[in-house]
């Protein structure tokens, strides 16, 4: 299909407009993000809110289909407003253009991470308006601030707010991940991102001389550790197909600090490494294992977290949570072949989970390489429509889930 034709379809265009509001780090203006959000709510006939959990510059925008039994938990439709910084000058399209070429893929920051995916959600509430659909429950549509960056400005304290214990949700779906396979991943869980630093102190002297105990001595034990650790999940990774990166540990060494100059044994040192634990390890044994490298390395080592999440319990995905058997009858009645994983990364769902909320991943574009954060981000524009088509389904499915009341 030519690009000329894709100008014609209500639902691109809405998308596109989306897409060239710049919504970028570091300094995201989602002022732009607010009216566009607005308009939309007018044209479905949705009241909308503006709540803000931290400050007015980080928002987070929530409609609202109220259902035929708002006294049920509802549905909680999330996606963010902000996108990762570009470099124009790596882009064969301009980054914030979307411009369609003639194959119908669509350029844009955004197009995958995740813009898409909350313009899709509000393409299938219209379609399903304009059907005459009606549901048991509420759907609320959430557009968030401040993903990209963690959270700490919108979704993490947003669910501590009564604010968002008013919308009373049962259940959540956020985003997941391109695939370039004709299946589609789902995430059911994430790790628990650990950002460690080492504090090494140790003798200083004249770099002439052999000191004992120095802080590159300690440094050197430590890394070999890490590193030793990182290893063993690489042959898990290879040894066992049936894995994917997200059912092992990653330790991935970050910065390396200090020094005062070429010819003195410095006093400190810092390393830093990016822990992403996996579900199957013990936090406690963790951190009293790192103690223990520290005190083994010669002692005089503080450790500090930049990040440290605890263990959040996975979604389950079988016959005990109705809203996963919801979600998989709509793909299994549309045919598609699911594969459920544990995240790579993170999003705004491990908040939902931290509140007790049952969350999925879910970002409908198979057969598309996984682009988020690179130049030249692109999503087809038949694999966004058909997208919008999924959505219709398991949303109708996860929002007439009966009540589980006796």
């Amino acid at each position: 299909m030519s690009a000329s034709k894709w100008e014609t379809d209500e639902e691109i265009q809405f998308f596109r407009e989306y897409l060239r509001i710049p919504s970028v780090h570091p300094n995201p203006n989602y002022e732009p993000c607010l009216e566009f959000l607005k308009r939309q709510a007018k044209q479905l006939e949705l009241p909308i809110r503006v709540y803000y959990p931290v400050n007015e510059q980080n928002p987070v925008v929530v409609l609202t289909w109220q259902g035929l039994q708002p006294e049920l938990p509802s549905v909680l439709l999330n996606s963010h407003m902000d996108v990762v910084p570009v470099f124009p000058e790596n882009w064969t399209h301009p980054p914030f253009g979307a411009d369609i070429d003639q194959e119908g893929r669509i350029f844009a920051r955004g197009t995958q991470d995740m813009k898409c995916v909350g313009m899709q959600y509000l393409a299938a509430i219209r379609a399903l308006k304009r059907s005459g659909a009606t549901f048991k429950r509420t759907i609320h549509i959430s557009f968030v601030a401040d993903e990209e960056m963690g959270g700490k400005l919108g979704m993490r304290p947003f669910v501590h707010t009564d604010d968002f214990r008013a919308l009373n949700v049962g259940f959540g779906l956020d985003e997941g991940l391109a695939s370039p396979t004709a299946e589609y991943p789902v995430f059911y869980a994430e790790r628990s991102v650990w950002r460690v630093y080492f504090h090494i102190s140790g003798t200083s002297g004249h770099g002439s001389l052999l000191l004992p105990n120095t802080a590159g001595e300690k440094l050197n034990y430590i890394v070999g550790k890490m590193m030793a650790y990182r290893k063993v999940q690489v042959q898990r990774l290879e040894n066992n197909p049936e894995l994917c990166i997200g059912d092992v540990t990653t330790i991935n060494l970050t910065k390396v600090e200090g020094g005062v100059q070429s010819n003195v044994v410095p006093p400190l040192l810092m390393v830093c490494f990016d822990c992403r634990l996996a579900l199957d390890v013990d936090h406690e044994e963790f951190e009293a294992t790192l103690q223990k490298w520290c005190a083994e390395a010669g002692g005089g080592i503080e450790l500090t977290y930049e990040q440290k999440q605890p263990r959040v319990l996975p979604t389950p995905i079988d016959q005990s949570n109705r809203f996963w058997v919801a979600f998989k009858g709509a793909t299994d009645n549309l045919g598609l072949s699911i594969k459920p994983q544990i995240f790579t990364g993170g999003t705004d769902s491990r908040y939902l989970r931290q509140v007790g909320i049952p969350a999925l991943g879910f970002s409908p574009m198979n057969n598309t390489p996984v682009l988020l954060h690179d130049h030249d981000e692109f999503l087809r524009a038949d694999t966004y429509l058909r997208g919008v088509q999924i959505y219709q389904k398991i949303i109708s499915n996860v929002a007439n889930v009966e009540c589980d009341c006796v």
